[in-house]
């Protein structure tokens, strides 16, 4: 799914769950196919999306960490969005599952650093399935490999937005992803560490529909939800 299309569906799907707790829309977001607030016993939805290629900047995210232009970036196919989550700039694209969980953490029972925590523990036991060992860096969000090595890589960036409890955005896990778009920025505004791959780290290939299964099911157990089509 296209970034623009999918971003104008979190923010229906955000403006729904805060009319469902009876406060003011934030968006105000309009669909052709207009979103329901979530049911009684729904905490929201969750959102598992592959992008075509495209960098986006957090809002407190510096300009000079995207190395090149936007013509270039035309040049290779790839969009560029300045947006409304934390964090600075990376990269989405084929081969690597973008998950958006759009949830009332109220309703879930947990706060934001947890929920945060909560989505880095779901990937690291989802990579761990594939005998890679993550974990995190303190001071850095996201999921590594090599912490405490000389060279640490990211393997999964988070960056998230919430508003009265509700969150948006989410996590980037790069399964089989084409490092070499990330060449053109500073990940995440980091100079001194690359990025990584399950596949690179593995050196196979890998199922990335049963990635993105594990992953789910790792969610539902870290969040405490059921996660159901």
């Amino acid at each position: 799914m296209g970034y623009g299309e999918c971003w104008a569906l979190q923010r229906a799907l955000f403006d729904a769950v805060l009319r469902e707790k009876g406060a003011r829309p934030l968006f105000g977001e309009t669909l052709d196919t207009p979103v329901s607030p979530p049911g009684p016993q729904q905490a929201g939805w969750l959102l598992t999306v592959e992008h075509d290629p495209v960098y986006t900047l957090g809002k407190s995210g510096k300009e000079s960490n995207m190395l090149v232009g936007e013509a270039y970036l035309r040049s290779i196919g790839a969009e560029y969005y300045h947006i409304d989550r934390g964090g600075d700039v990376t990269f989405h694209g084929p081969g690597q599952i973008v998950a958006y969980p759009v949830i009332d953490l109220e309703r879930v029972g947990i706060g934001l650093r947890d929920y945060i925590d909560r989505l880095e523990g779901a990937v690291i036991d989802t990579v761990a399935e594939w005998g890679v060992a993550a974990g995190r860096i303190a001071g850095a969000s996201g999921v590594w490999v090599d912490c405490d090595g000389a060279r640490a890589r990211k393997i999964c960036a988070i960056g998230v937005r919430s508003s009265r409890f509700v969150t948006m955005h989410g996590l980037a896990l790069n399964v089989s992803t084409d490092l070499r778009y990330f060449s053109h920025i500073n990940p995440c505004g980091f100079t001194d560490r690359g990025v990584t791959s399950l596949e690179r780290e593995t050196g196979v290939k890998v199922d990335f529909e049963e990635v993105k299964r594990r992953l789910v099911r790792h969610l539902t157990e870290k969040l405490n939800v059921r996660i159901y089509k």
